[in-house]
């Protein structure tokens, strides 16, 4: 399992009881997580002291329950990239911390070629992007990135989350587009990338009310995008949460598909946040990634 390890901002402090407790800058919250089956001790005192719990209704959905008075936004830093948080529906804060291990290991991909090929205009798409964390990692290690999400609010939130890091002016498209149908256009405009990353969900549904079901979907998109790729990619990272796709089972897709005609290398695993109390590492996603090198 690769741990997000380098965080500074933030802080998975304790598990239990199907709950986390976490700390986001200043920010205390309690989060629940269904993997965490464990009834372990409370012994940190800062699950008394948390700002906001957030409760899972029996039928669907939920909401937060403050106790201490909190900003509505708030920023916290990785390394010199800069989040703007804010609890949101379903539990979410618009950062998943453990992605942390993906966006270093991009940005030295990127930075490596870079210091080989100082002219080499290295292009990144980004897919289902979210609020922008894996564009900004590959903005700032130099590369033009093309951010799609169908949510207008969530490319809204990339681009605030880019000024706050200090990236507006950098090459990036900001485009609210459904990722099927924006991938099939670029393939007939002949567009290429040296590097794809994809976070695609289990369910959801595009701007005109498309449906996306990942395990319906993921291997015909799989395909469909192997066009996209120059003739020298650098990396193709698949994530995923969905408890059905696996580690190995996003290797062997990946393997399938660009060691015959890349070469390079295929690795998943799961990727996880250090926990303090513990010590031990809580898994939190898998990763499929493909390298040229």
């Amino acid at each position: 399992m690769r741990a997000a390890d380098g965080w500074l901002d933030y802080e998975l402090l304790d598990t239990s009881r199907g709950e986390r407790l976490e700390r986001w800058g200043e920010i205390l919250l309690i989060r629940p997580d269904p993997q965490i089956l464990w009834d372990a001790p409370r012994s940190d005192p800062r699950w008394k002291s948390a700002h906001a719990r957030y409760h899972r209704s029996n039928t669907g959905g939920g909401h937060w329950e403050t106790y201490r008075k909190m900003p509505d936004v708030w920023k916290i830093g990785y390394k010199d990239l800069v989040f703007r948080l804010k609890p949101m529906g379903f539990k979410h804060t618009g950062v998943f911390p453990e992605q942390a291990v993906n966006w270093d290991l991009m940005a030295e991909s990127i930075r490596a070629e870079k210091a080989a090929e100082p002219e080499r205009e290295v292009r990144v798409l980004n897919l289902f992007g979210y609020t922008g964390a894996a564009t900004l990692a590959c903005l700032r290690a130099g590369a033009h990135v093309t951010h799609v999400d169908a949510a207008k609010g969530m490319v809204q939130w990339a681009k605030e989350n880019a000024a706050a890091s200090g990236l507006q002016d950098r090459p990036v498209r900001w485009l609210v587009d459904d990722c099927v149908k924006f991938i099939r256009r670029e393939a007939r405009r002949g567009s290429r990338y040296d590097g794809i990353v994809m976070d695609p969900p289990s369910y959801g549904r595009g701007p005109g009310g498309e449906v996306w079901k990942l395990e319906d979907q993921i291997w015909p998109f799989l395909t469909e995008l192997l066009p996209l790729l120059s003739d020298r990619p650098l990396f193709f990272l698949l994530n995923s949460y969905t408890a059905g796709l696996s580690p190995s089972v996003m290797a062997y897709m990946l393997s399938v598909l660009l060691p015959p005609r890349f070469g390079g290398t295929v690795e998943a695993e799961e990727i996880g946040l250090p926990v303090t109390d513990t010590g031990f590492v809580l898994p939190s996603g898998s990763t499929a990634v493909w390298r040229r090198s």
